[in-house]
C-alpha cells in the first residue's frame, strides 16, 4: 500500500511535468495501472493536468467505471486508458495530449518517424487512427469502450499512436516511460518538422533505434530525466 501511494504521488508529479514541457494543456490526461490490482487503473478527476492534486486521484475499473467518484466528475476520455490496459498487460501508464507539435503529423501523409537519438523511444511505427473511419461523424472524442478498443487494435504492439486531427497515445511500461516517450515525441515532432524545411531528413534504423532505447529506458537514464523533469516542474522527485 505504502508503494502505491508512492504510486499516486509520482501520478500527480507526471500531470504538472507534462503541463511544464507544454506536452499537455487545459486537456490532456496521464493514467497508472494500480500497482497490486491490475484491472483498476488511477487517475484524477477531470481537471487540466497543471493543477492536478493528491485529492483529485480516483480509481476505475478497467471498462471506465469509477469506484470511488465521490462529487467528483471524471475525465470522459478514460476509455482510452482501460482498454489499453485491457488489451496490453505489458503496459502500467498511459497517456493522451493533443501536442501542437504532433498534430500535423495525425493530418497529412507525412510519417512521425524517430530521427533523433532521445526520440528513438517512440518507436519505430506511429500509426494513425481515425474515428471517423469506423464510428462515422462524431465529437471525436473517444467516449466509449468500443471506441477505445477499436483504436487499441489500430496501436498494436507500438507505444505511441496518433488520433486524426485529434491528438496521439502514449503507452509506457511504467509512469517514467509514459512521460520520457511523451516528453521526446513532441521533441521529435518539432526537430523533425525543422529538418523537413531543410531538405529529406536522415532517420534513425531498426537496428539504432533498438540500441537507443536500451539506453534512453535503463534506470541511469531514466532517473536522470525524471530528476529534471521534477525540477523544472517544481514537484518532489518521488
Amino acid at each position: 500500500m505504502i508503494d502505491y501511494i508512492q504510486d499516486k504521488q509520482r501520478l500527480v508529479s507526471a500531470n504538472r511535468i507534462l503541463a511544464r514541457e507544454n506536452v499537455v494543456d487545459a486537456f490532456g490526461h496521464v493514467s497508472i495501472r494500480h500497482s497490486n490490482t491490475a484491472n483498476q487503473y488511477t487517475m484524477s478527476r477531470s481537471r487540466s493536468p497543471e493543477l492536478v492534486e493528491f485529492t483529485d486521484l480516483m480509481e476505475f475499473s478497467l471498462d471506465g467505471t469509477a469506484l470511488d467518484p465521490g462529487e467528483r466528475v471524471p475525465y470522459g476520455e478514460r476509455m482510452i486508458h482501460g482498454a489499453i490496459y485491457e488489451a496490453r498487460p505489458e503496459m502500467n501508464a498511459v497517456v493522451h495530449n493533443h501536442s501542437l507539435a504532433v498534430l500535423p503529423f495525425s493530418l497529412t501523409a507525412t510519417a512521425l518517424k524517430p530521427a533523433i537519438h532521445v526520440g528513438a523511444v517512440i518507436g519505430e511505427e506511429i500509426p494513425i487512427w481515425d474515428i471517423r473511419e469506423h464510428f462515422g461523424e462524431t465529437d471525436m472524442l473517444v467516449r466509449t469502450m468500443e471506441q477505445a478498443r477499436n483504436m487499441t487494435v489500430a496501436m498494436g504492439a507500438n507505444s505511441c499512436l496518433l488520433m486524426r486531427g485529434h491528438g496521439a497515445v502514449i503507452a509506457g511500461r511504467s509512469l517514467k516511460e509514459a512521460v520520457m516517450i511523451a516528453v521526446y515525441l513532441q521533441v521529435n515532432a518539432q526537430v523533425q518538422t525543422e529538418a523537413m524545411k531543410m531538405g529529406e531528413p536522415t532517420y534513425l534504423s531498426s537496428t539504432e533505434i533498438e540500441l537507443l532505447c536500451e539506453t534512453q529506458f535503463s534506470p541511469l537514464a531514466m532517473d536522470r530525466a525524471w530528476e529534471y523533469f521534477c525540477v523544472r516542474a517544481g514537484v518532489d522527485v518521488v
